[in-house]
């Protein structure tokens, strides 16, 4: 398999309009202090703000870096918006981070040289301080993780973190196998992967 880059990231955009360019900026400024190759894929997700505005204007200002876009006609979820993305890729490594930062972008090296060293994939994991604000989300996380190990049989910290690195190789197989396209796809797609016996 051809790999035009050492890298490919995309990013799923529904309606970001709020943090899109800082978000842009600050991974730009990232994967720049890096020595790799890489391509980012913008896919819109049919966004009713004006997020595909400020896709153009980005693909615009850096007219010499490979960024481009894919716009969806209606709304189809998240695992198939990142799908997508990853079908488009021609990076070695492909993975995706949410666009809001909520796992910061200076960890996108991590990610990408523990797979540059074996790993099939890597994952975020986000941990949330227990306070009061943070109360509901910290139980729905830790109710999801005590579900997820009784029905799936699965051990990882977090599926559900938009924070994922790939082997590109390796997950094309998976995502033929996956089945929902909306936010299961997390999940599905790293209970395949174990099954496969994936790194």
């Amino acid at each position: 398999m051809h790999h035009r880059y050492d890298l490919s990231l995309i990013l799923a955009c529904y309606n970001e309009a709020e943090t899109f360019t800082s978000s842009i900026e600050t991974i730009l400024a990232v994967l720049d202090k890096t020595d790799w190759s890489y391509e980012i894929i913008l896919v819109d997700d049919k966004s009713t703000d004006t997020t595909v505005q400020l896709i153009k204007q980005i693909i615009r200002k850096y007219p010499r870096k490979h960024v481009s876009a894919l716009y969806h006609a209606h709304n189809q979820g998240r695992g198939k918006t990142v799908t997508d993305g990853f079908l488009q890729a021609q990076g070695r490594i492909v993975g995706f981070i949410d666009i809001d930062l909520e796992i910061p972008a200076w960890y996108i090296p991590r990610a990408v040289e523990a797979i540059q060293v074996g790993a099939d994939a890597a994952i975020g994991w986000r941990i949330y301080d227990l306070d009061f604000k943070g109360l509901v989300r910290w139980l729905a996380s830790k109710g999801y993780i005590w579900l997820r190990r009784q029905v799936l049989s699965i051990n990882l910290k977090d599926t559900e973190s938009g924070f994922k690195f790939f082997k590109r190789a390796k997950i094309l197989p998976v995502l033929k196998a996956c089945r929902d396209p909306h936010w299961f796809w997390d999940t599905e797609v790293l209970v395949l992967a174990q099954r496969n016996g994936y790194s």
